[in-house]
Order: C-alpha cells, then sequence, then structure tokens
C-alpha cells in the first residue's frame, strides 16, 4: 500500500491510479468514511482519461489512528502533503461532506497558492458551517451534533448501521429503494477508522466556520446539493456557499439525500465530467 508521511509525522494512505501525466482529479471523502467511497467516481473518471487519487483522513480507513490533529486545519495539510508527494499541478479537488470542508480549506491554503489547483467541487458539502449560532441561524442545533458524539462514544457500530441505513442515503424515505450492500459498505468504512479522530471529527465539521475560505476560492468551483439531504441541510450551506464564493455554480437535485455520489452516480458522474471539460 502506498502511504506518505506528514510533517508531524503521520502516515496518510493514498491510491494514485492512471497515466501520470493526465490531468489529475483529487477526491477527499465524508465522515467518518474512507477514500473508498469514491469507487464509482475513480473507476469512472479513470475509464475516461484522468488520473484519480484519493486519500484516507489521519485516523480513517488505512491511515494512521493518531490521538491528535482532527481539525479542519489539519486535514488540508495533510492533503497537501499527498499533492506535494506526487507533484500534482492543475489538479481538480472534489469533496464530499465533510471532505467538501477539507476541500474549501486546502485550496484557499494551499492548493492556490501553491499554484496546483485548477478547478473545486463542494458536493453535500458542511461548508460554511453547520452549526447554529446567532449569526448562522440556518445551522443545526448543538444537539444534534452532541447525539452524533454520544452515539460514538456509546455504541459507534449500531449509530454507524442505522446512520447509514437511514437518513445519509434517504433509505429512511418512505419508498426507497434500500440497497444493504451499501449500507453495509458504509458501516464496514466506518469501522475501519479511529473513534477518537471521528469523535473529534465531529466538533471539525460542525464547529468550522469557512466563511473566509470560500471568499478566497478564485478558481471555478461547482456547488453540488441534494434538497432532500438529511445530514447537511442546502439551506445552511450549499445557498450560502454559492453567494460567498467569486467564481461559483450551484446545482440542485430534487429529492436527492446526502450520499447521492453513491445512490445516484451515474447522473452525479456525468454533471462532473460536464463540469471538468467545460
Amino acid at each position: 500500500m502506498s502511504f506518505v508521511t506528514t510533517r508531524d509525522g503521520v502516515e496518510i494512505f493514498y491510491k494514485d491510479w492512471g497515466p501520470r501525466d493526465a490531468q489529475p482529479i483529487v477526491f477527499h471523502h465524508g465522515w467518518p468514511l474512507s477514500s473508498d467511497d469514491w469507487d464509482a467516481q475513480m473507476l469512472f473518471f479513470l475509464g475516461h482519461g484522468f488520473r484519480v487519487v484519493a486519500h484516507d483522513r489521519r485516523g480513517h480507513g488505512r491511515s494512521a489512528q493518531v490521538s491528535e490533529g482532527h481539525d479542519m486545519d489539519h486535514y488540508a495539510a495533510d492533503a497537501f502533503a499527498v499533492v506535494e508527494h506526487l507533484d500534482l499541478r492543475n489538479a481538480v479537488h472534489i469533496g464530499h461532506s465533510t471532505g467538501g470542508g477539507e476541500v474549501a480549506r486546502y485550496v484557499a491554503r494551499h492548493g492556490e497558492p501553491a499554484g496546483r489547483v485548477a478547478r473545486a467541487v463542494l458536493v453535500s458539502a458542511v461548508p460554511p458551517l453547520m452549526l447554529k449560532t446567532e449569526g448562522n441561524p440556518e445551522g443545526l442545533p448543538r444537539e444534534v451534533f452532541d447525539g452524533f458524539r454520544k452515539g460514538t462514544a456509546g455504541n459507534r457500530a449500531q449509530t454507524f448501521l442505522d446512520v447509514a441505513a437511514g437518513p445519509f442515503y434517504g433509505f429512511n424515505r418512505p419508498g426507497a429503494q434500500v440497497h444493504q450492500g451499501v449500507i453495509q459498505n458504509w458501516w464496514r468504512q466506518g469501522m475501519m477508522g479511529s473513534a477518537k479522530a471521528h469523535y473529534d471529527g465531529i466538533k471539525a465539521f460542525s464547529e468550522t466556520d469557512q466563511t473566509e475560505d470560500l471568499k478566497a476560492i478564485t478558481v471555478p468551483t461547482l456547488v453540488l446539493h441534494g434538497d432532500d439531504d438529511q445530514i447537511v441541510p442546502i439551506v445552511a450551506s450549499a445557498q450560502k456557499s454559492i453567494k460567498l464564493l467569486q467564481n461559483g455554480r450551484l446545482k440542485v437535485y430534487p429529492g436527492y439525500p446526502h450520499g447521492m455520489l453513491t445512490t445516484h452516480a451515474e447522473t452525479l458522474n456525468a454533471d462532473l465530467l460536464a463540469f471538468l471539460r467545460s
């Protein structure tokens, strides 16, 4: 397996498929998953001639289960370590959910200053801020995230099963077509990671204000969101993000859930490809 060691000594696992001279696409996964969550996209874009790269966030998947650094600053710096190690240039960075927050911070603080990023995509992403505050009344109450903390600390295995079988993919909606393999794969990815990383990560994805990150991004940025997202409400995320981005475009999918990259991969892949070629 392939690893890169960060400046603070953390081993980050990554995949790197495709021609070395092709335009690279870097995929950033959500909480509490791994780079495996991008299988449908990596195979699709590999088949269209791109170089595809994805890493497991620290504490997640096959990366080192370290105690510290489970915050957006370290997430972005770890992604940059992978990019520098592979010397990726003219790259497209695509992030889902928490990975969207990672992309926003990476592009603003590393990718654009280093001249290594061409475009960005935020899919069902957490920016600018998920937590409900006086200045962000559209956000979710702290009690929602405390519930995730309680579940992660008390019975992580059952909590992960419940999230995957319910709101993440919209399998709790009347008439939904439930895919047991998708549920089990989500659970498998989550249980590969560290409980400490997952617990700390809740604060990272819910309380990090990324307003300034979004304002700083100048590369073309596509924002994709389903209007039936039960995990990251569209009114607190995509609809606010598009107003902060200098060069953004928004596409909303009626009825699509948070995990639409899996449940509606064919549609999302086609739209992503169109954006990359536009």
